[in-house]
């Protein structure tokens, strides 16, 4: 198990939508361990193999959410949700983050409740269905997979002050990534 590093917005990796896993093997249950590490080492909620530059379709999740702990994984993971409000989203109430945009935090509508299918990494079927915090954790590591930042999904000023940042901070380039737990 090892703590991988993780990119940042402009590596074109971010934006190449993922790969069904065909493989069922140690290799990827070992590569899911990766990822749990890596996730813990980096304070996050979730990740995507492409954060990783992994292009398989897989992710992993581990946060509390109306005081519980949920931790999982999916492989070849389908989303459903409920609508996707088209509001300006609530600057304190729907703030989120990226390990792939470290350190920014924008408002970011989502949807209250989804359902995410898939499997598991021996291939057995695997389903929740959340709301609130799991729930948008679900849609931003589904986006993810698809080749989309939240950053994508911004509306107004927060669009723009995320572009602004993307662009003060150099992240236009590929190649540029963060290992969690080492100080730069």
């Amino acid at each position: 198990m090892a703590v991988r590093p993780i990119l940042i917005a402009g590596d074109p990796r971010l934006t190449t939508p993922a790969l069904p896993v065909t493989a069922f093997d140690s290799e990827l249950a070992g590569f899911v361990d990766d990822l749990f590490d890596t996730n813990t080492a980096a304070h996050g909620a979730g990740l995507a193999a492409n954060q990783v530059g992994d292009p398989r379709a897989v992710f992993v999740y581990d946060l509390i959410d109306f005081g519980v702990r949920h931790r999982g994984h999916v492989v070849n993971p389908v989303l459903e949700t409920s609508a996707i409000p088209e509001v300006m989203p609530d600057p304190e109430d729907d703030l989120e983050g990226c390990l792939s945009v470290p350190g920014e935090w924008f408002p970011t509508g989502r949807a209250e409740w989804a359902r995410v299918t898939g499997v598991d990494v021996a291939g057995r079927p695997v389903g929740v269905e959340a709301r609130g915090y799991l729930a948008r954790c679900f849609q931003h590591e589904i986006d993810h997979l698809s080749g989309h930042l939240y950053l994508q999904r911004l509306i107004g000023r927060n669009m723009r002050a995320a572009r602004k940042t993307v662009k003060n901070r150099g992240w236009t380039e590929a190649g540029k990534s963060w290992v969690p737990g080492r100080v730069s």
